[in-house]
């Protein structure tokens, strides 16, 4: 009888001890690594073609080519815009020749500088400003609207970790001194 008990004790701590790690490794899994929600962001980024708009194009052997010394920057502050032109026939937007800028009827954007830079890009967000920016289009989570052609409203469905990957990964890029201009909104329209 006590060899008995001695074995369902020891079963009992064996399975008390297995539900414990058990415990421990789910809440791990759900939990990612800082490489691992890297990784994630890194794979985000790419899948969802972040630097078609966020990485300004140059002229290469082939045509139009990412610039990739500016890797996520935005629109270069020193390529000038200028007026946006009017839209002809059933065209909606005009897009500058680096594919950084963007003008219609809500006036003229630019793609935002995604770089860690503390100045000019997303040095000083945090993950909160970041995942609130996506959820509800407003600049720095709580300014101005984001502008077409930024399509938050489809990113917005991310859930909360891709969101969380996205900005970690963020982080890590190199960081480029680029100050994007400030949106321009749609000029008035002229008296007749």
């Amino acid at each position: 009888m006590i060899r008995l008990l001695s074995t369902g004790a020891l079963l009992l701590s064996l399975a008390a001890t297995a539900a414990c790690g058990k415990s421990e490794a789910s809440t791990s899994e759900h939990t990612p690594k800082a490489e691992d929600r890297v990784a994630r962001g890194n794979y985000l980024v790419t899948a969802m073609a972040c630097g078609d708009c966020h990485t300004p194009f140059k002229m290469g052997p082939k045509g139009p080519e990412p610039d990739l010394a500016f890797f996520l920057a935005g629109h270069p502050e020193q390529a000038k815009v200028g007026p946006a032109p009017k839209p002809q026939g059933p065209w909606i937007m005009s897009s500058f020749a680096t594919n950084t800028a963007h003008a219609g009827p809500w006036g003229i954007s630019y793609s935002a500088n995604l770089t860690p830079d503390v100045n000019t890009g997303l040095g000083i967000w945090t993950e909160d400003m970041f995942l609130r920016a996506i959820r509800e289009g407003k600049h720095m989570g709580q300014s101005r609207p984001i502008a077409p052609p930024m399509p938050w409203p489809a990113f917005r469905n991310l859930n909360d970790e891709d969101l969380k990957s996205i900005f970690a990964y963020l982080k890590t890029i190199k960081p480029i001194v680029n100050h994007v201009p400030d949106y321009q909104p749609p000029a008035e329209p002229e008296d007749t």
